[in-house]
């Protein structure tokens, strides 16, 4: 379970393993510059750097996930997206969050 909330609703935190995140650096390619580059001559979303995006976000989750499994969480809180330039081209996307054990209200 992995949520942006600070609790997770009919769960009870019993364990706080603490931060865990993924993390990777992408740069935009030559091919890649051209064609975002038509894509702007006529407006609207450029595909090419939202798919760039989209895998960055998606490779930080599963190295965020991973890294939890491997301190024993079953449920990840407060989950946040961060995204920095590291220089012209070169981006860092980070994705974090709070390992937790969880078990349902009642146990």
């Amino acid at each position: 379970m992995v949520t942006t909330a600070l609790e997770l609703p009919d769960y009870r935190i019993v364990r706080n393993l603490g931060l865990v995140r993924g993390i990777t650096v992408r740069s935009r390619s030559i091919v890649g510059n051209f064609l975002g580059g038509l894509q702007s001559l006529f407006g609207g979303n450029i595909t090419i750097y939202t798919e760039l995006c989209e895998q960055a976000r998606d490779e930080t989750y599963r190295d965020m996930l991973q890294h939890a499994r491997q301190l024993g969480a079953n449920a990840i809180i407060a989950v946040r997206y961060d995204a920095t330039d590291v220089m012209a081209g070169l981006t860092e996307v980070l994705c974090y969050g709070t390992a937790v054990v969880v078990e349902p209200h009642g146990l």
